[in-house]
């Protein structure tokens, strides 16, 4: 009999997909890419209008529960059902090293990518606590750090770089298509893991120095705009290190000015967390899983991947607006309207577990809340009748 190994966070990770052992960790044998965007459900309009029926009969005056209204209807939607239920929620945090980190773009070290996926298994992190606080389970997952996490002898982590940190996109393609590819799949990998173990909402999160600038980049050409609007101080640059961090963005979209489709982009100026979260949207939206969004580098991921399959976008739950420049207009790119704003930019998927809650919430007043027939309460009268003459 197997006896199960956890994570501080509850995680099973005997139950992790295909792997091979080593010391401490889970290895993860990574596949091709599948064809993850081939048959994402369409929404029923009927079902919404159901939906929509069954939030107005609620004992409130109609609207009264603002986003909470639409929250619940587009819940029902992705679930296909008039009684959606929440189970097992679940953050995975992919975390990679990026190339780019080496033309100066970033306050950090590259070091401290693997040093935060130390702290996130020991349990010390923003995400920990708030994964525990809500009932998440959590999963970290190395998707290409530059330190070979495996050889530290680590519980908990489930290892499967696609390499060791992407090349620098500043003077070449940060990743080949193959190495795309397997990122991809890698992400929707671990969305079935959980799937297959109850879970219907997935959020998803990240670390790696220097992905704010990835993220740039691909908001900036995906949305053709100028890398001004898009670039931010990530984890705190300077007005000089943001101006040089802006500097080596434009000239690297200069350089690949002619990658313009979206996965040849992702490919370009992408990371391969990034590459990860994306592939594992793209398989959530395909299992009617609900999508907690976390901040900007999630956002370009979710871009990315309605890029690729716009179906998508119906799946995803913007959790927060985030801090970083640019994060706004990339939520408005895409037409969405974040839950919360609470001036984080920590990433790590910690607003996606704060946003929780709130989407609990909506599931909760729309199954268990009273309608007025149930509850023997008056509705809204029709306002009166104008009198012509008066």
């Amino acid at each position: 009999m197997h006896r199960s190994r956890r994570s501080r966070d509850g995680y099973d990770v005997r139950r992790a997909s295909v792997f091979s052992r080593h010391p401490g960790a889970v290895r993860c044998r990574t596949l091709g890419a599948p064809s993850m965007h081939t048959d994402i459900p369409s929404f029923d309009p009927a079902l919404a209008a159901r939906l929509q029926a069954a939030v107005d009969s609620k004992t409130k005056p109609l609207g009264a529960l603002g986003r909470l209204e639409s929250l619940a209807v587009q819940i029902g939607l992705i679930q296909g059902t008039e009684a959606p239920v929440l189970a097992r929620p679940a953050m995975v945090v992919f975390a990679a090293d990026h190339g780019v980190a080496q033309s100066g773009v970033s306050a950090y070290p590259q070091a401290v990518t693997a040093q935060m996926v130390l702290n996130f298994i020991a349990g010390g992190a923003a995400v920990n606590v708030f994964c525990r606080q809500h009932g998440f389970a959590l999963e970290i997952v190395n998707a290409g750090v530059a330190t070979p996490l495996w050889s530290l002898n680590v519980s908990g982590l489930i290892d499967a770089p696609i390499g060791a940190g992407t090349r620098n996109f500043a003077h070449e393609p940060a990743m080949t298509p193959a190495q795309r590819d397997r990122a991809m799949a890698l992400g929707a990998q671990r969305v079935a893991a959980h799937a297959e173990l109850g879970t219907n909402v997935i959020a998803l999160g990240e670390m790696g120095i220097g992905n704010t600038a990835s993220a740039a980049c691909l908001m900036a050409r995906l949305c053709d705009l100028p890398v001004a609007q898009c670039v931010g101080r990530g984890t705190g640059l300077d007005d000089a290190g943001l101006a040089h961090k802006r500097t080596v963005l434009e000239n690297a979209l200069a350089t690949h000015r002619e990658v313009r489709a979206p996965l040849d982009v992702l490919a370009c100026f992408g990371g391969f967390e990034i590459a990860a979260m994306a592939g594992a949207m793209l398989e959530a939206a395909r299992r009617r899983m609900v999508i907690l969004v976390d901040g900007f580098i999630a956002s370009a991921a979710a871009l990315v991947a309605t890029r690729i399959a716009p179906e998508v976008l119906r799946f995803c739950v913007f959790a927060h607006l985030s801090d970083e420049q640019g994060h706004r207009t990339l939520l408005a790119a895409l037409g969405v309207e974040p839950l919360l704003q609470l001036s984080m930019r920590l990433g790590e998927g910690s607003g996606a577990a704060l946003a929780y809650p709130l989407a609990a919430s909506a599931v909760a007043f729309l199954r268990e809340m009273a309608t007025f027939a149930s509850a023997g309460v008056s509705e809204q009268s029709a306002p009166p009748a104008l009198d012509p003459a008066a």
